[in-house]
């Protein structure tokens, strides 16, 4: 028996709009979380995987980059898309195109993003600070999307700083607005990506909400999904950082909530393996020298705590054809055991709270934003 329940999305008119049959989403990243990245997370186990961030305005108005995006394996089933804006308008003819135009299967929202060219302008984790402007923003988008059945869920963070805390006020109007989840990052915008995940404000916003909450942040192993579920109550979780370079974990997530344990220690030739099906995927998105260019980023995180070499790392780090990666990862052990030192070690970004978050100046004084002027909030930003 599973140890958790499917996650059902519900659209207001739908009760079963979606259902995920092991409760893990992928979490959104920009410049990881292509149909490439997605469809080999995919291949290795169970869940919903949503693409990089997309915002309305690029939408609305056919910006290339952002339709460009906007492209799907053969093999998603499932097409799932986050999306980002500060005008309610704006998100709801986004949303129409999404599900019109693009098929898509679930929309999920951001506001949590904590870079400061998206805060400075009164988006991402800031922007749920101004209650009236998230209702509108979210009766908008609920609307659009249940035209077509499908269901919106939003994700943000616990608040501003310690001061300025909003998520416990966020779930209520999410769930007002006919929002059918809510996936709670357990830190502050200041916090960024710093200091452990806060799982009692998890805990708490289950007991103050009747739809699903998932929980976000620190899952570096499966066993750290299970550990949030049972302390928080929580419905389901959403990886990000924890899979970069180890798509094998969505594998080991999908045994543990089926009640197996499961922890896949790959050997190097085995990593290479999978770095090269990365590749692959990545040149069928993209093009050969395009999509390996692409694939040089993933480098450090695929490779993390082997004993690879300096001069094959930076080779991997400038490969621009198969030939190339084909002869750099054939000097590789293949026989080395995984490093005890990667085992639940952190990835990605960590650094440190970043003191003072960046918002328009009086962001504070109110929590009423329909007023603002947010026009410049969407201009180049491309993920988050």
């Amino acid at each position: 028996m599973p140890l958790t329940p499917p996650l059902s999305l519900s659209a207001p008119s739908r009760s079963d709009a979606l259902v995920v049959d092991v409760p893990v989403v992928l979490a959104p990243m920009a410049g990881v979380t292509n149909a490439a990245f997605r469809e080999l997370c995919a291949e290795q186990g169970a869940g919903l995987y949503v693409c990089e961030m997309i915002t309305s305005r690029g939408l609305v108005e056919r910006d290339a980059k952002s339709l460009e995006m906007l492209a799907f394996s053969p093999a998603e089933e499932t097409r799932s898309v986050q999306l980002y804006g500060v005008d309610p308008a704006t998100m709801g003819q986004a949303t129409e195109i999404l599900c019109n135009e693009f098929g898509v299967d679930h929309v999920d929202l951001n506001f949590g993003c904590p870079v400061p060219k998206v805060t400075r302008k009164g988006g991402g984790g800031v922007l749920p600070w101004k209650r009236d402007l998230l209702a509108e923003i979210l009766r908008s988008t609920v609307r659009a999307a249940d035209r077509y059945g499908v269901p919106v869920t939003i994700k943000t963070r616990i608040g501003i700083d310690d001061d300025h805390q909003y998520y416990l006020e966020a779930g209520r109007i999410a769930e007002d607005a006919g929002v059918a989840a809510i996936c709670l990052h357990g830190r502050t915008v200041a916090q960024a990506y710093s200091s452990d995940a806060d799982r009692d404000a998890m805990a708490t916003l289950v007991q103050h909400v009747s739809i699903p909450v998932l929980g976000n942040g620190d899952i570096w192993e499966a066993s750290d999904a299970l550990e949030m579920v049972e302390q928080t109550g929580v419905a389901g979780v959403e990886v990000g950082r924890g899979c970069l370079g180890r798509p094998w974990l969505f594998r080991d997530l999908a045994d543990a909530f089926a009640g197996r344990t499961t922890r896949t220690l790959p050997s190097l030739g085995e990593v290479s393996a999978m770095f090269r099906r990365h590749g692959e995927l990545l040149a069928g998105l993209m093009g050969e020298r395009r999509g390996l260019t692409d694939l040089r980023k993933h480098v450090a995180w695929y490779f993390k705590g082997f004993p690879v070499g300096g001069d094959i790392r930076r080779g991997l780090a400038m490969v621009s054809s198969f030939e190339e990666l084909d002869g750099l990862l054939a000097r590789l052990d293949a026989d080395v055991r995984f490093p005890d030192s990667a085992v639940g070690a952190p990835r990605g970004r960590q650094g440190s709270p970043r003191g003072k978050v960046a918002m328009p100046e009086g962001w504070l004084a109110d929590t009423c934003g329909l007023d603002q002027d947010l026009s410049a909030a969407e201009i180049g930003v491309s993920g988050g």
